[in-house]
């Protein structure tokens, strides 16, 4: 089979029109091509008048040798890469070692208890909040009336943080071992749409990932794997080397258990922020690290699906239409957009008494009035939050809880027109575009609740990004803040091995850990370091 990328044909083309178009390019009969499939499909909008599909085939073809040697040098014609995942080693039968723990149930613990299970080593998973659909109901109590559980909400729980996102399921990183597909065919096998497999910017939704969370559960027990809800990591015990490392012996539980542990995955998650403390008190090296800051705005999705598609707005292949921008502010800060969500709305992801956090989230078919996305400041430990490793946490708190005040209390959020905030006038009142969020939204001003750096940077911003998409600077779009997880304020800086630089059995992992940014690269993460673990406990 050869891989062919780059083959652009219209929107509208025939399906019949397809082998023909892979023959032209190739320079071969008809006879010569014995079958292809689809790998992935994006399109080219560049040109709203004449919008093209873009698509990747694997194509049988009579003579491969003969094809590729036409072909010397082009890139987007190889040999089809074996793309299965093989599992570096596996428990033997019968192994009775000391099982390894996983900390935390959302995409990359999730993936590193998958693999783990999947090489015969039986995970416990320990997870401070509930099972995904408990943990819903209580998600939805703090969205209806205001009532915040800080054990089981947005940010805790099975599935974590990106259970209640758009479900997006791409990223940036370099997957040379092809692990994101990995990630999606087990995705596709516990009932997500085929679709994912060849979208170039595939998603999920929140109730399908509900589903999908749920099957993955099944499968790791149904190989030995076995989960602790409700049960939160209160401290380690370690025991000190002599070159001045330590050694992880085990886990201190709110039960009151103890739970023996050698090998340990810390798939936390950006927002666990007394796991965070707890482990830097007790010495694990950690770092401040660079995130972001600001707002969620909104639009209604009709206007992005015109500013982006023109006359095929609403296309069914395209969908609804998303967008990425950035501006490099003249005050040295950098403004983008962030996790944009088609067809969703902004929800409340607060898991902090008084205190308020936006993020955005969507359904699997993106059918919802708005269009959301973070509209965020990039800020940095030297610059911003210079005092120690855990300055940041210190720094989201502030702006969290300056929003809940500027909201009014009961975990409204802040909000503010364009118009209104251009001019640092506070608004009294909501226009066209009405805001999303639950419980509410409160008309006020927003530089009560960010910083003077981030006000002036995204007021530079907007009338740029309103020159790139039409109607972005609308007066009556709506900012709702603040959003401030956008990552991890916080790195615990592993070597080659996968460990901690200074605690040996310790695994940092994922967003928490600050190896992530979203659903795909966070179960990345964690494939990779089960892996890594696996091979240090067998070998062991």
């Amino acid at each position: 089979m050869l891989r062919l990328s780059g083959l652009s044909l219209p929107i509208d083309h025939p399906p019949e029109a397809i082998a023909p178009a892979i023959c032209a390019r190739l320079g071969i009969a008809a006879e010569e091509l014995r079958g292809f499939s689809m790998f992935k499909r994006g399109n080219d909008a560049r040109r709203k008048s004449a919008i093209l599909l873009v698509y990747t085939f694997d194509v049988d073809v009579a003579d491969e040798a003969a094809v590729l040697a036409r072909f010397p040098n082009d890139k987007d014609l190889r040999p089809t890469p074996d793309m299965t995942w093989t599992p570096p080693v596996r428990a033997p039968e019968g192994w009775a070692g000391q099982r390894p723990v996983v900390i935390g149930a959302g995409p990359c613990g999730l993936f590193a208890a998958l693999v783990l299970a999947q090489m015969g080593l039986k995970p416990i998973i320990v997870e401070r909040g509930k099972v995904v659909r408990q943990r819903t109901k209580d998600t939805w109590g703090l969205w209806r009336r205001s009532e915040l559980n800080p054990e089981s909400n947005v940010q805790f729980g099975e599935g974590g943080a990106g259970t209640f996102s758009d479900g997006k399921l791409y990223c940036r990183v370099k997957d040379p071992r092809f692990l994101g597909r990995k990630v999606l065919e087990e995705f596709v096998r516990a009932g997500a749409p085929d679709d994912i497999l060849y979208e170039a910017h595939p998603h999920i939704g929140t109730f399908r990932l509900v589903t999908m969370v749920e099957s993955l559960r099944a499968q790791i027990e149904s190989l030995g794997g076995e989960y602790r809800w409700q049960t939160r990591v209160e401290d380690v015990e370690l025991t000190r080397l002599p070159d001045g490392s330590q050694q992880l012996r085990g886990l201190h539980l709110s039960d009151g258990s103890f739970l023996e542990a050698s090998h340990v995955v810390m798939a936390v998650g950006h927002s666990a922020r007394s796991t965070f403390e707890m482990l830097h008190a007790r010495g694990v090296h950690v770092e401040a690290k660079p995130f972001s800051i600001g707002v969620r705005i909104e639009h209604p999705q009709s206007w992005i699906d015109e500013a982006r598609y023109g006359r095929f707005a609403r296309h069914p292949i395209l969908g609804a239409a998303a967008y990425s921008l950035v501006h490099h502010a003249s005050n040295g800060r950098t403004v983008y957009s962030f996790c944009m969500c088609p067809g969703g709305r902004v929800v409340a992801a607060t898991s902090e008494e008084g205190r308020v956090v936006t993020n955005g989230m969507s359904q699997y078919s993106r059918a919802e009035f708005n269009a959301n996305s973070g509209f965020v400041v990039g800020i940095e430990p030297a610059r911003d939050y210079p005092d120690g490793p855990l300055a940041g946490i210190a720094f989201q708190r502030k702006w969290e809880s300056l929003a809940y005040e500027a909201g009014g209390g009961a975990y409204k959020a802040p909000g503010q027109r364009v118009e209104d905030f251009l001019v640092g006038r506070p608004s009294t009142a909501l226009g066209t575009v009405q805001p999303s969020y639950k419980p509410g939204v409160t008309p006020t001003d927003l530089s009560a609740c960010l910083p003077d750096f981030a006000i002036e940077a995204m007021r530079e911003a907007i009338p740029v990004f309103g020159r790139q998409i039409a109607k972005y600077d609308h007066p009556d779009v709506v900012m709702t803040g603040v959003e401030t997880r956008t990552s991890s304020p916080v790195r615990f800086t592993r070597g080659k091995d996968f460990q901690s630089l200074n605690t040996r059995g310790l695994y940092p992992a994922g967003e928490g850990a600050g190896y992530a940014g979203g659903i795909l690269s966070a179960a990345i993460d964690g494939i990779k370091v089960g892996e890594a673990l696996a091979q240090s406990l067998l070998a062991g």
